[in-house]
């Protein structure tokens, strides 16, 4: 079978629109994709931020489509049979797109265990949404942090960030937003969050119990500083895919400073935000780039010209 995808041919350079084979395999479900979000780690795999990959590739992971005519997500990453179900699922999968094909296609071939019905065609919001809402479900669960807590959430309004503090404020924390631009600090208000622009937020407002470090290099440092002693730092991306260099060893050790990451989450976690999302809990924040425009959804996203995801749609 002949389809459209997207193809990483070098690091760092646009994608070419090209005519691959795609073998249909026994016992794998065969998905029309109709809209896939770009994830921040895509930005990063195509920086060539993952030294373990080598192109060409296909890459996109939150992959939304049609099977058998109904609605359906597909879970991002294959997962061994020993895996499956486990507290340790997130830690012992490959994501979708990076070492098989990814989402930026018209089709693709997956295990039939990666289907997640969904009840209703709202296929751009989940695409938008699932993976930054189920992507804190887990951090969080990681940060172990008591209800009501302070945090602060960096990159708030990209993806993660974005969906990440509305499900933050729901189950009741008080959320410091980091943004970088008036009206992005609007936005995060209009959640119930506190934008903040500085780092130095702490000195007046005390502070906090845990960071959701998001961005990763460019802020941990500044980030980690508002943490109270024995506060947790949850590591849960590295937007510019270089080495993090911590430059205030110091500051961890006297005040006993937590730094964790959170690897990936688990079926069941995604499936809890399919549903948080389908009840209206979070508002899905995204911009529709047609999927032959892909090289221009990665130079708004990385101008900062996207509030939440891009999301290619194939209609």
């Amino acid at each position: 079978m002949r389809i459209k995808a997207a193809v990483l041919r070098e690091f760092n350079k646009p994608f070419s629109i090209e005519y691959i084979d795609l073998e249909e395999k026994e016992g794998e479900a065969m998905v029309d994709i109709k809209a896939v979000g770009v994830c921040g780690r895509d930005l990063v795999a195509w920086k060539g931020g993952f030294r373990n990959l080598k192109t060409p590739l296909i890459l996109g992971h939150e992959i939304f489509g049609l099977y058998k005519g109904g609605p359906v997500a597909v879970f991002p990453a294959r997962v061994s049979n020993s895996c499956k179900g486990s507290h340790s699922e997130g830690l012992c999968y490959s994501i979708i797109g990076e070492e098989t094909q990814g989402g930026y296609a018209e089709k693709i071939s997956v295990p039939t265990w990666n289907l997640i019905p969904l009840s209703d065609p709202g296929l751009e919001k989940y695409a938008a949404a699932t993976c930054g809402v189920a992507t804190i479900i887990h951090a969080l669960k990681v940060a172990g942090l008591d209800k009501g807590s302070k945090v602060l959430v960096t990159g708030a309004s990209g993806g993660v960030g974005i969906h990440g503090i509305q499900y933050l404020i729901d189950k009741g924390y008080q959320v410091y937003a980091h943004v970088r631009s008036d009206e992005k600090e609007e936005i995060v208000k209009g959640l119930g969050a506190y934008p903040v622009r500085s780092f130095e937020f702490y000195k007046s407002e005390g502070k906090v119990d845990g960071v959701f470090e998001i961005v990763g290099g460019i802020t941990i440092n500044d980030s980690m500083l508002s943490l109270r002693r024995g506060g947790r730092l949850v590591l849960i991306g590295n937007i510019n895919g270089k080495d993090i260099i911590l430059s205030r060893p110091a500051f961890i050790v006297m005040n006993e400073i937590n730094i964790t990451g959170s690897a990936a989450y688990t079926r069941e976690e995604y499936e809890e935000a399919i549903r948080i999302i389908s009840m209206g809990k979070v508002r899905p924040f995204y911009k529709v780039y047609k999927f032959e425009d892909i090289n221009q959804a990665y130079y708004d996203i990385m101008h900062g010209k996207v509030v939440g995801r891009a999301v290619l749609s194939m209609s």
